[in-house]
């Protein structure tokens, strides 16, 4: 009877950077074929015995969560997830996929540097650490979907928000003002697992590494 307790426990993010993560697992010889059956549609956990790992899929802003308390020992997340978030974590591996930048977004010509600012985003610790160091005082109007629409009904003067090929910007007539940073998915460790499994997790990211330079 396999012993769970030995195997190391990865959280990935639902949508496509899971996709493109579990890619990246396959070619250094984890397997996640589980992961890819249609069968497997509403299961919860995946299980690889012959690696002694086990994948599940979560909600991309609470794979930090899993990871900072245990429940997994490494996880996949994006960089502004990361950053809004803050978790007591170590984030040791930058996998160069899902690249897209958080900007400032708006109509044309809004002076984004005015005092009293509305800014509504799904970021708003990010946006306000932002505007904080520009030395602007903001409202921060915190939303969960459909940021663009927050400027075109008044409800705020900017956004803050992922820009990947800047097409809905531009369909709603909107533009990026100024980009805040690049953002890409991070590979992230739970800190106790990273001195219990540091063999197990350095020999992972090395693989990984060696993957992505090539």
């Amino acid at each position: 009877m396999r012993d769970l307790n030995n195997y190391l426990t990865i959280a990935l993010p639902k949508g496509r950077l899971a996709e493109m993560a579990m890619g990246y697992f396959e070619a250094i010889g984890l397997d996640c074929q589980e992961l890819y059956d249609p069968n497997n549609s509403r299961k919860l956990i995946f299980e690889s015995p012959l690696n002694e790992v086990r994948f599940f899929l979560a909600k991309p802003s609470d794979v930090p969560t899993y990871v900072e308390h245990g429940a997994a020992d490494l996880g996949i997340a994006g960089k502004d997830t990361l950053l809004e978030e803050n978790r007591g974590l170590y984030e040791v591996f930058d996998f160069n996929f899902g690249k897209c930048k958080l900007s400032v977004a708006g109509l044309p010509n809004t002076n984004i540097y005015k005092n009293g600012l509305r800014v509504a985003t799904k970021y708003p610790t990010i946006a306000a650490d932002f505007f904080e160091s520009q030395g602007v005082t903001v409202e921060i109007i915190k939303l969960s979907g459909s940021i663009e629409l927050a400027p075109l009904v008044g409800l705020s003067d900017v956004i803050v928000d992922i820009v990947e090929t800047g097409s809905t910007l531009a369909e709603n007539g909107l533009v990026v003002i100024e980009d805040i940073c690049l953002c890409s998915a991070r590979l992230i460790v739970n800190r106790v697992s990273m001195k219990l499994e540091y063999e197990r997790i350095t020999q992972i990211i090395r693989a990984l590494k060696e993957i992505v330079v090539e």
